[in-house]
């Protein structure tokens, strides 16, 4: 594994962990009527704290998308899974709460398997497979389980809403990861002039923006520990998925592997919803929280 691509994806990490904090104490202020709405974002961008979070974010997301420029998508998800323990850090600093036996199980694990995936599959690079046909199928599946939870998400409102939208925005921001892959393999291949022509880069700019609208409606509808294990779980799953399935990218596959290879994101999974539910993780909801007030017609953070 090359060093450079750990310090990418472990800096990206960092920045998403932190921005991820940011947007949802601003979003969890923002008028109940702009859920799942354009308006939603209209109205935190005059947040200067959402603001932050979302520089942060977009520095997370650039030192991403260098890091799959330089590594394999089933080799950088898994470290960007991590963002959960900088925002456990940044939750810890402002609640003062300690680690704890589930913090410290839940790093152990989120840590432990990060580290078993990586060294029992040690994914490599390869040439795209399956023809435009699988890469159109994996990518048509991951937006219609997308679309279908967003619908429910929809009808369930502030119940089930927040783990839902955050899912839904997890698939997509892992379809988006390897379309970033692509979009820099295309690069290095044809130059500006054949990237512009492409699909691609535009598909990236496309999930971005709408995986984007549903994480803050998922930070509006309820608490991050209900939304961000979700969506942290859910992206790396479906980078994998995309990695493999049209990408190219390699993983050993006898036996013994892959049984590493299926408990190491096992692990990931458990660690990364026992760090969420961490009690040093903000628990305000769509209702408002401590610090602030929600408004019918605007965003008001104390």
């Amino acid at each position: 594994m090359s060093v450079l691509v750990l310090l990418l994806s472990v800096g990206a990490a960092c920045c998403l962990g932190f921005g991820f904090v940011l947007q949802q104490q601003a979003a969890a202020h923002a008028p109940l009527s702009d859920f799942l709405s354009p308006r939603l974002l209209l109205d935190l961008i005059r947040v200067p704290r959402w603001l932050g979070g979302i520089g942060l974010m977009v520095c997370g997301m650039a030192l991403g998308a260098i890091a799959l420029s330089h590594g394999e998508v089933t080799l950088v998800e898994p470290l960007l899974a991590t963002n959960l323990l900088f925002a456990l850090v940044l939750s810890r600093r402002q609640t003062r709460q300690p680690l704890g036996r589930q913090g410290w199980a839940g790093l152990v694990l989120l840590a432990g398997g990060v580290t078993a995936f990586i060294v029992a599959g040690q994914p490599e690079g390869g040439a795209a497979v399956g023809g435009p046909f699988r890469q159109w199928l994996i990518i048509g599946v991951m937006v219609g389980l997308a679309l279908l939870l967003t619908a429910y998400a929809k009808r369930s409102r502030l119940s089930a809403a927040p783990v839902l939208l955050a899912v839904a925005a997890g698939l997509l921001y892992g379809v988006q990861d390897a379309l970033t892959r692509a979009s820099g393999q295309l690069f290095g291949e044809t130059g500006w002039g054949g990237l512009f022509t492409s699909w691609q880069p535009y598909g990236v700019v496309l999930l971005g923006v709408t995986g984007l609208l549903l994480v803050q409606s998922a930070f509006e509808a309820g608490s991050l520990r209900m939304s961000l294990p979700a969506l942290t779980a859910a992206q790396p799953l479906a980078g994998i998925a995309c990695g493999v399935g049209f990408l190219g990218d390699r993983l050993r596959m006898d036996a013994g592997a892959l049984a590493w290879e299926a408990a190491g994101l096992a692990g990931v999974v458990v660690g990364v919803v026992l760090l969420g539910m961490h009690p040093a993780m903000p628990c305000g909801s769509a209702g408002g929280s401590a610090g602030g007030t929600r408004e019918s017609s605007g965003v008001r953070v104390a």
